[in-house]
């Protein structure tokens, strides 16, 4: 298992790293200054004398997350909000853990492609193409599957274990769009109109998928 998993983070490092999407970087490293007041597109650097062996360094991946919530799944994200040094490189990465019957609902990353690695259980997962077509296949450990930049897809465990995997992303900062979420407990909402035109359903049941998706207070 961790040889599989050695050549799984060499070969996402190696092809993402020859194609990032963010914009490639100027210098050795910039690792980000996170309380910076100034915005860019990215993190301004800190100075390079500050840097540290902790900039580049997390230990967020190593243990299960909970996932004793409304959809039974977790992503912990090792991201340049989390791993400073990432700032620039056009990397990142995440743990995603499902409880059985857990689902990593459908979703897009607007800035980066994915590519998962099954580390436990197995796992039905799909995207869905702008002509509207499903591709879909169950993985299993040690298996790995590829989401286009952009595509909506999902990930399901309907198995009675746990499950989980490790995802790579050619983005520091992949950013994502939950479309249950966005939808449905958007800040300030979107109006019910707008979503009984859309799913051609009355204003009861918007309102009632509303009430289940609003954050818990």
């Amino acid at each position: 298992m961790a040889a599989l998993l050695a050549l799984f983070v060499v070969a996402f490092a190696m092809v993402f790293g020859n194609s990032a999407a963010d914009p490639d970087l100027l210098q050795d490293i910039c690792v980000a200054d996170l309380a910076a007041g100034v915005k860019v597109n990215g993190f301004v650097c800190k100075n390079e004398a500050n840097a540290t062996a902790e900039d580049f360094f997390t230990t967020a991946l190593a243990k299960p997350g909970l996932t004793n919530n409304t959809f039974g799944s977790l992503v912990t994200a090792a991201n340049v909000l989390k791993v400073p040094g990432l700032n620039t490189l056009g990397v990142s990465l995440a743990r995603i853990d499902y409880a059985p019957g857990g689902i990593n609902p459908p979703h897009t990353h607007p800035r980066a492609t994915e590519i998962v690695y099954v580390l436990e259980g197995e796992l039905d997962v799909g995207f869905i193409t702008t002509a509207n077509k499903l591709i879909s296949k169950t993985i299993k450990k040690g298996e790995v599957f590829v989401f286009p930049k952009g595509l909506v897809h999902f990930q399901k465990n309907n198995g009675k274990v746990p499950a989980a995997v490790i995802a790579g992303f050619n983005s520091q900062l992949q950013g994502t769009a939950n479309i249950a979420l966005t939808l449905f407990a958007a800040t300030p909402p979107v109006p019910d109109n707008v979503l009984t035109k859309t799913f051609q359903v009355g204003t009861k049941e918007v309102e009632k998928i509303k009430s289940r998706l609003a954050p818990k207070a």
